[in-house]
Formats: C-alpha cells, sequence, structure tokens
C-alpha cells in the first residue's frame, strides 16, 4: 500500500497529494509518469509526476476529475492509500540526458495550459536546480483555475500568466503570449516544451513552426492503460505510429498528427468507436508489450 501523505485542492475538480512510493521517487526524471489504483477493482489511471522528494521518497501527482474513479480519487485524504501506484513510466524528457552547460548556453521556453502546469513545474525546477533560467508562460481558463502559481514563480527565470476571460494578469491565449515575447519583446528561443490540453498543444505548435523553433509537447492526455496494451495513445509522429504510453509520452509537436490523435481520442470513448479503431489500424493498433516497472 501507498500512504498518502498530503490531500489538498487546488482549484476546482484539481487535486494534488503527495504519495509515499520510495522506489519511484528514487528514480523518475521529469517527463515521466505513474499509474495508480486505489484498489483491486479500481481502474488504473496514468499520471504525470509533477514533482518528487527523494529524501522523503514522495511522489507529488495533480489530477482532475474527469470520472467516475477521478471522482473517487478525490475523497481520499492524508492516512488513506492506494494500492498500486506503478512507476516510473514512459521516457524521460530529452534535455535531462544533455550537457548542462550546454544547456545553460540555451533559451528556453516552457508553455503550460490548464493542467499542464503539473507536468511542466517538475521540468522547470529540474531546470532552476541546475542553474538554468527559463521562461514560463503559464496559461488558464480564470484565475480561480490556475495552479501551482507560487511554486512556479520560484523557479521559473520570467514568469508570464494569461487567462481566458483577463481575470488575472494577461487577457488573451498562451500563443498570443509567444507572439508577444517574440515579435515584440525581441525573445529568441532555441527551444520550446508546451504541456496542455491537445487543442493548445496543437496551435502553439502551429505558431513555433513559423518561427522554426523546435517544440517538444506531451501526450500523455490521451493514455488510458499506460502500458502500450490498449491502443488508445497511438498517435502518429512523422511517418512513424508511436505510443504515448512507452515510446513517449513526449514528442517532437512539429511531427505530431494531432487532428489523427484528437479524432481517436473522442473514438476511443465509445465500445463502436474501439471496435473500429481496431478493425481499420489492424496490427499497429496496439504496441502489443508492457514497458512498466513498478515500485514493489
Amino acid at each position: 500500500m501507498y500512504q498518502i501523505t498530503k490531500a489538498e485542492k487546488l482549484a476546482d475538480k484539481i487535486f494534488l497529494m503527495d504519495v509515499k512510493a520510495e522506489r519511484v521517487a528514487k528514480s523518475c526524471q521529469p517527463g515521466q509518469f505513474i499509474i495508480v489504483k486505489m484498489d483491486e477493482k479500481g481502474e488504473r489511471i496514468p499520471l504525470t509526476i509533477c514533482d518528487y522528494n527523494r529524501e522523503e521518497g514522495l511522489v507529488t501527482i495533480v489530477f482532475q476529475i474527469v470520472g467516475a474513479s477521478t471522482e473517487r480519487m478525490s475523497k481520499l485524504q492524508a492516512g488513506d492509500s492506494f494500492q498500486d501506484f506503478v512507476g516510473p513510466l514512459g521516457v524521460a524528457s530529452e534535455f535531462v540526458e544533455e550537457d548542462v552547460e550546454e544547456l545553460k548556453g540555451k533559451k528556453i521556453l516552457f508553455v503550460a495550459g490548464g493542467v499542464g502546469a503539473a507536468p511542466v513545474y517538475p521540468q522547470v525546477k529540474w531546470m532552476h536546480e541546475h542553474g538554468i533560467d527559463v521562461d514560463v508562460i503559464v496559461g488558464s481558463k480564470t484565475k480561480d483555475m490556475l495552479i501551482l502559481e507560487n511554486e512556479m514563480r520560484e523557479v521559473a527565470g520570467n514568469l508570464y500568466i494569461t487567462t481566458d476571460d483577463g481575470s488575472y494578469e494577461r487577457k488573451g491565449m498562451v500563443t498570443e503570449v509567444i507572439k508577444d515575447l517574440i515579435e515584440n519583446q525581441g525573445k529568441k528561443y532555441d527551444f520550446c516544451v508546451a504541456i496542455g490540453p491537445m487543442i493548445m498543444m496543437k496551435f502553439v505548435c502551429l505558431l513555433t513552426k513559423q518561427y522554426d523553433l523546435h517544440t517538444i509537447v506531451s501526450m500523455n492526455p490521451i493514455m488510458v492503460d499506460g502500458t502500450g496494451m490498449c491502443g488508445a495513445c497511438r498517435v502518429t509522429v512523422g511517418d512513424e505510429v508511436k505510443f504515448a504510453c512507452v515510446d513517449g509520452p513526449e514528442f517532437d509537436g512539429h511531427l505530431v498528427n494531432f487532428d489523427e490523435a484528437m479524432k481517436r481520442q473522442q473514438m476511443y470513448k465509445t465500445q463502436e468507436g474501439r471496435a473500429m479503431l481496431k478493425l481499420t489500424e489492424g496490427d499497429t493498433h496496439k504496441n502489443g508489450g508492457c514497458g512498466c516497472g513498478g515500485d514493489k
């Protein structure tokens, strides 16, 4: 059992939990995810790692209520436990393997939309811990839906916040802030990391492609099973078929077929849609293997 040491409501339907999972905390890296399961009959839920404390053996997760299972999760309190807490899964962010001194010479932009602030935070924190200042844009529908603002301010070189309704700081989409930074403020970036809703990542990539700005996105939103066995997170990247849970979740955003991925995401919600995907995609429908580790 994996005990919850902290349970906090961050915003409407968005919750944060610290979980005692020493082996996961010891080896996880920014960009990776875990799978939680509340009990024997509970659904497997893949969640991006928001933070980790190796010394205390804690892993922080952030989730949004989107169905019955996450609704049940939101009722858990400190002292309760998960039956399973499997990870770290997926491939770590590519910059983790880069030379730190070379990274210090690059200009990097992070863009987070909504709950995407959770997976962006450990990446920005990693940069801060290695002496690398980065610019961060965080977008939210309203001020009340904004999460991890204080935590992000502590680790970001420059933080730009924008809300759709203008209720806090700037008004507008994250793409408008990117335009302002590059076109009006003369900022130049070597690469961008954008994480958030699929539609947000799509339009960020359409914009950054105009600037020839290499952009990495996380396809965590389309994951269901988290092991490559269900076929839900099948995505076309360039000319290749990839699976977000075992090949990603991060990919070159300029190569991701977002329209196809969003269409599959809708189809996968119904039994008829899943049957049609299985029929039309044939042998490429599933990865067929399980790349999971574990904390047992």
